[in-house]
């Protein structure tokens, strides 16, 4: 090889290197470049605002310790400020956690490759209008004898943000859909097929199989756990954690077998409702979040219950209910296969958080990921994916922000329409 051409073969080597560094955290999907920006977090020793009169719960947990907020995020359509709620609180029901939700700013600096949380208020929630104006309680004993909407235990699993600016919050334990005003006061309960309910309620942080004797509803601790509101704000989108007991869910020993679920869309003003049939990936997979992308795709978050190097299924799926049957007339679901005659809604993959490119994956990986939400524009046009982690109030574990980068146009992506606000709440 002559000196000139080994000189051009070392600038090219020198070229394609420069290239590989500078675009390998860009993954290329079937939906196009997906470019991870940053990962903020809060520690789990962080306290929020509340000023309570009993400063510790019945679990032995600070009533003002910021954990669990990754559990649900949303985007509010102003600058950079969201809304995170925290789930029952720590202990997994056992505490007299009392239920609320933040305001939280979010400085995303995608050149920078900086993600700054910061807390802006925090909002207890309450019980009305019609009502004892209680706070909610995470508290898994505080429940009502008819499983109705008069109960006070409440474990917020998803949150999204109303046109007008009313809130949405989903609730694990009836399962509910509740709409609140912004001082924290719930306006309404919007009614949820009997399908979906459980007619017995217990205390499953006692014993799980006190629920478990229902013979159609939720499963103890997989009820409705991912809402979407689509973007004129007309319909919600709600999916338990779990398939639902009377769908085959569970053999006889109670292990997971099932793999259909149900996605119920809601209509927010008349109430109307139908159902489509979402398949889980893996019988041992669970459902987190569902995230409307335009009026009729949605982002999925199915994922196992494993952390760090033992994680192994941690993604996103996009789905299409275009065309999907609407199976509200079919009261039990086989185990795996699709009944006859039904369409269930499309689904591909379109982002996996272990994929080595991310540089995500390893030992201090969460083991919940469980909130989506689209945030605003970033200042090259792309749009901005929030993907938070629930930290279930472990003070030694922090909440994390994900953030990543995508092309509207590789999403078909439709922003939310949501009525201005400050930026100060």
């Amino acid at each position: 090889m002559t000196l000139s051409a080994k000189v051009w073969s070392y600038r090219y080597i020198t070229v394609f290197a420069l290239i590989f560094f500078f675009i390998q955290p860009l993954v290329t999907s079937a939906f196009g470049a997906i470019e991870f920006i940053g990962k903020g977090t809060i520690p789990g020793s962080a306290i929020d605002n509340l000023k309570l009169t009993d400063p510790i719960d019945a679990a032995g947990t600070p009533q003002n310790r910021m954990g669990g907020f990754g559990s649900a995020i949303a985007y509010t359509g102003s600058g950079n400020l969201f809304i995170a709620i925290p789930d029952r609180g720590p202990a997994d029901g056992k505490s007299t956690y009392l239920n609320r939700y933040y305001w939280l700013s979010l400085a995303i600096d995608p050149i920078k490759h900086t993600v700054t949380p910061s807390l802006v208020s925090t909002q207890l929630l309450s019980q009305g209008p019609n009502q004892p104006k209680q706070v909610f309680t995470g508290n898994s004993e505080a429940f009502d004898s008819t499983n109705s909407p008069a109960s006070r235990r409440f474990d917020p699993e998803a949150i999204r943000m109303g046109k007008t600016g009313t809130i949405f919050i989903s609730d694990e334990y009836g399962p509910f859909i509740y709409e609140f005003d912004r001082s924290g006061l719930r306006l309404r309960s919007l009614k949820v097929p009997d399908k979906f309910l459980i007619k017995s309620p217990g205390v499953p942080s006692a014993d799980p199989d006190t629920e478990l004797a229902n013979p159609n509803g939720r499963q103890p601790n997989g009820g409705m756990e991912g809402l979407a509101i689509n973007p004129d704000g007309t319909k919600l989108y709600g999916i338990t954690e779990n398939p639902l007991i009377q769908d085959h869910a569970l053999d006889i020993r109670h292990k997971r077998v099932g793999i259909n679920h149900r996605i119920l869309e809601i209509d927010i003003k008349t109430g109307a409702t139908r159902e489509f049939l979402y398949q889980l990936e893996r019988k041992k997979n669970r459902v987190n979040e569902i995230l409307a992308v335009n009026n009729h795709e949605f982002l999925v978050l199915e994922r196992e219950n494993k952390a760090g190097d033992k994680a192994v299924f941690k993604k996103i799926f996009k789905i299409d209910l275009a065309g999907a049957t609407d199976i509200s007339n079919i009261d039990r679901l086989p185990e795996k296969d699709v009944p006859s005659g039904v369409k269930k809604v499309a689904k591909s993959l379109f982002l996996d958080l272990l994929d080595p490119a991310y540089g995500l994956a390893g030992p201090d990986f969460p083991k919940k990921i469980e909130g989506l939400a689209f945030g605003p524009s970033l200042p090259d046009g792309r749009i901005s994916l929030l993907v938070t982690s629930d930290n279930d109030f472990h003070r030694d574990k922090p909440s994390i922000i994900y953030v990543f980068a995508i092309d509207p146009s590789d999403l078909n992506y439709v922003p939310q329409v949501i009525t201005p606000m400050s930026d100060k709440q």
